[in-house]
């Protein structure tokens, strides 16, 4: 799961320009921007700063004075789900949108610029899970990682890989490395040969009221004190901390329902 952590000192790793098909950075889009500032500042010392206001309110978030994700607002009209998003770079951004379409996924928002950071497109695969594309320019996405507080990897949560693998596969090139198991649904994407993402299926255990759907997983120092953290800022468990061979790791919700997992990663 999070074979995609290079090296890093007790500072983390610093990321130049990301690879294209690698997840480069994630955005959440919510109701409540200060509340759920305040809940991500509290549970991973993120401080925050005014982003590019193209699609309304937004808020970079900073971790030792470097960018690693992004929280906007939702238009009070929209009820959409909340979800944090990954957003995999692109060279054209223009280009990968079109190729999601031909490949039989759907662009939702964009290709459209945002100021001088960049130019995105928020798409989804033919299963219905949203991601995002990112062609950067001044921002170039997740500055750090590899330390509490950071992305550490993103996982496709479907009903099976097979369904959807091509689909990535066409749009970003990656190389697939599935999971031999009797029990076990799973296929790491990589990229020249470094595992970037993973898809996981699920079958029947996929949650009802969420269908397919991309989920985060951030570094922690401790994840049953940052589960129990987790509650006290108004957030609720969703699987309990259990050990997995990657690491210790808790899935939970923010107060707004935003479901990312929690990991202490092994070496």
């Amino acid at each position: 799961m999070t074979e995609a952590r290079e090296s890093a000192g007790p500072n983390g790793t610093t990321h130049a320009r990301h690879a294209p098909g690698t997840p480069c950075w994630v955005s959440l889009m919510v109701h409540d921007t200060a509340a759920t500032q305040d809940f991500y500042g509290a549970l991973f010392g993120w401080e925050f700063q005014p982003g590019p206001a193209r699609l309304g309110p937004y808020a970079r978030a900073f971790l030792d004075g470097r960018e690693v994700a992004g929280i906007g607002q939702l238009p009070p009209d929209r009820n959409l789900p909340i979800a944090w998003t990954p957003y995999f770079a692109a060279t054209d951004a223009d280009h990968t949108a079109e190729t999601v379409r031909l490949s039989g996924g759907t662009v939702g928002v964009g290709p459209l610029d945002a100021a001088d950071a960049g130019r995105l497109a928020i798409a989804s695969d033919p299963s219905g899970a949203v991601f995002g594309i990112w062609q950067t320019a001044a921002h170039l996405g997740t500055e750090i990682t590899g330390v509490p507080g950071t992305p550490a990897w993103n996982e496709l949560v479907t009903r099976d890989t097979e369904s959807v693998v091509k689909f990535y596969k066409g749009v970003f090139g990656y190389e697939l490395e599935p999971t031999v198991s009797a029990d076990f649904d799973y296929v790491t994407l990589h990229i020249e040969g470094r595992p970037v993402a993973g898809v996981h299926g699920v079958g029947n255990a996929l949650p009802r009221d969420r269908g397919p759907h991309w989920l985060t997983y951030f570094e922690t120092a401790e994840v049953d004190e940052a589960a129990r953290l987790v509650a006290r800022l108004g957030g609720r468990l969703v699987r309990a901390a259990h050990d997995s061979p990657h690491g210790r790791v808790a899935t939970v919700a923010d107060p707004e329902g935003a479901v990312f997992s929690l990991i202490h990663a092994v070496s």
